[in-house]
């Protein structure tokens, strides 16, 4: 029996029969006379606050199991909270004579939260790949350099996150060797990888994986952003301060004279200036809609009509779009750059290729059921562009974006409801319908965001805690599979593997059973004698 035991033993005694001699105590409880005289001693030195009692009660012990693991769990490990802040944080709630709370006793609960975390996370995906509901995965690759090279590989279509390790180098060797290895472990394939166009991961994908490697959508626009933006911005920025001064002089002019007639040169000015600013204005305004244009072409259906794309149109209107902003700039002098107008117009065919990849995966979805030329127009321009544009809809932020996807939303999904086969299908039928188009939908893929987002995180995260050991970046990947929940409620790894898992924070609260001991200095044991 554990010394928090023996002491909630004599409480419980107390409470139920009051106070008594050590005696009495030690007959009730079983415990010795000079072991009860100890814990109550122990008790004695731990009340001295108001609320003290409250800790020596059983669901009183349990809440703070729960106060500190929780905090620990979600300030050290989540938040990358240092260990002498939470120390401070447990000091002020008066919990120094109740618990070890000094950095090294919480370091110590917190090896052993790491420690469980891993290996419950590890039986987790265990059954998950015993499970084999995996699909083939939708690979975003990249590295950070943090204390150390890390190697990032996620499933962009669930988020989760298959590998995050450190490594010596970025070559091909290395990122085949470990992404082999982790695709063994799982028992799946890469359908496609999204990725910056960096040599190794462009081989890896089409040699050691042997599927199509996509140019990254939001580095491509990067790049074009990188190009233009900053020119274009200083135009305007520079227009708007020659339109101040000229407004101050004209000022100046009119205190010093009898009416504002009299300063005809500063009026002049002061009209020029303003032209200026909204030609320049005009031109960002103009700027901005290309490169909208561009977000809004690259989709397996047309803006305009919801209509099924193929790579050759997207290819068309992509470079069409590019097109546009180089005569703009070439309008409007601003530095020529055509060495990144090639690399971008290179890449235009990779981006488009995703396009009819993606088809491909629908019809060969369809094969099997062999369906009429009705059904099939249906799938195609009324199910799978609804369900496309709703998806996009809820994911973009952009408010102009956004509305231009509403409004062929609300069109496509008009022509849905009236299609004759959506009237004549079941609700269950058409629910699994819809399921399946959401499930496809959900494989168009054409960024690696979410793993520049991912790097950003470790990054801030090695910047708070003034570098990490290794084992808490296996930590840090764990938490974000199993305990980064969505909107929906759902984590990465419900999605990676199609189905449930208990909670993580619970699982690892329920293996936690005894806190340290509060430390008892020289001058108390003094004093107790």
């Amino acid at each position: 029996m554990g010394f928090w035991d023996k002491s909630l033993r004599i409480v419980k005694c107390l409470c139920d029969h009051g106070k008594q001699s050590v005696r009495r105590l030690a007959d009730k409880t079983g415990l010795s006379k000079s072991g009860v005289h100890r814990l109550q001693q122990a008790m004695a030195r731990r009340g001295g606050y108001p609320e003290s009692w409250l800790w020596e009660t059983e669901d009183g012990r349990q809440w703070l199991t729960r106060l500190v693991v929780a905090t620990l769990y979600t300030f050290g490990l989540t938040r990358g909270v240092g260990l002498d802040t939470i120390s401070a944080f447990f000091a002020r709630l008066r919990l120094e004579s109740q618990i070890g709370c000094s950095p090294t006793a919480l370091r110590g609960i917190m090896q052993t939260l790491e420690a469980m975390i891993l290996e419950t996370a590890a039986a987790w995906e265990q059954d998950g790949v015993a499970a084999g509901k995996i699909r083939d995965i939708i690979g975003a690759v990249d590295e950070t350099f943090l204390e150390h090279l890390m190697l990032v590989f996620e499933d962009v279509s669930t988020g989760y996150l298959l590998l995050e390790t450190g490594a010596d180098d970025r070559t091909y060797n290395t990122w085949k060797a470990v992404v082999d290895q982790r695709l063994a472990e799982l028992g799946t394939g890469v359908w496609y990888v999204v990725s910056d166009r960096a040599k190794a991961l462009i081989q890896l994908a089409a040699q050691g994986l042997e599927c199509l490697s996509m140019p990254d959508f939001f580095h491509w626009v990067h790049e074009i952003v990188k190009t233009y933006s900053l020119a274009i911005g200083r135009r305007v920025r520079q227009a708007r301060q020659d339109l101040t001064h000229a407004e101050e002089a004209l000022a100046r002019h009119v205190a010093r004279a009898s009416a504002a007639s009299q300063c005809p040169e500063a009026e002049a000015r002061v009209a020029a200036k303003q032209a200026a600013v909204q030609q320049w204005e005009e031109v960002q305004r103009t700027y901005r809609h290309h490169l909208e244009t561009l977000s809004l072409t690259l989709h397996p259906f047309g803006i305009a009509d919801s209509l099924p794309q193929t790579s050759a149109q997207v290819e068309h209107r992509l470079s069409t779009a590019v097109e546009a902003i180089e005569a703009l700039a070439g309008r409007h002098q601003l530095p020529a750059r055509p060495d990144a107008m090639k690399k971008i117009r290179s890449q235009l065919p990779g981006l488009a290729a995703l396009v009819d990849f993606w088809w491909q995966g629908v019809q060969q979805d369809l094969e099997p059921f062999v369906l009429s030329p009705r059904w099939r127009e249906w799938v195609h321009a009324s199910l799978l562009p609804m369900v496309y544009w709703e998806h996009q809809v809820a994911r973009t932020r952009c408010r102009r974006r956004k509305a231009q996807m509403r409004q062929a939303l609300e069109a496509v999904r008009i022509a849905f409801e009236r299609h004759p086969v959506t009237l004549r299908l079941a609700p269950h039928i058409c629910a699994e319908w819809t399921a399946w188009a959401l499930d496809r939908v959900k494989s168009f893929q054409r960024t690696s965001s979410a793993v520049e987002g991912r790097n950003g995180f470790l990054s801030q995260m090695q910047h708070n805690q003034r570098g990490l050991p290794k084992q808490r970046y296996k930590v840090w990947t764990v938490l974000h599979n199993f305990d980064g929940h969505a909107a929906d409620g759902t984590t990465p790894a419900a999605r990676f593997f199609r189905r449930t898992f208990p909670d993580l924070f619970e699982t690892v609260l329920s293996h936690i059973e005894v806190l340290p001991r509060a430390r008892q200095r020289k001058d108390e044991v003094a004093l107790c004698h």
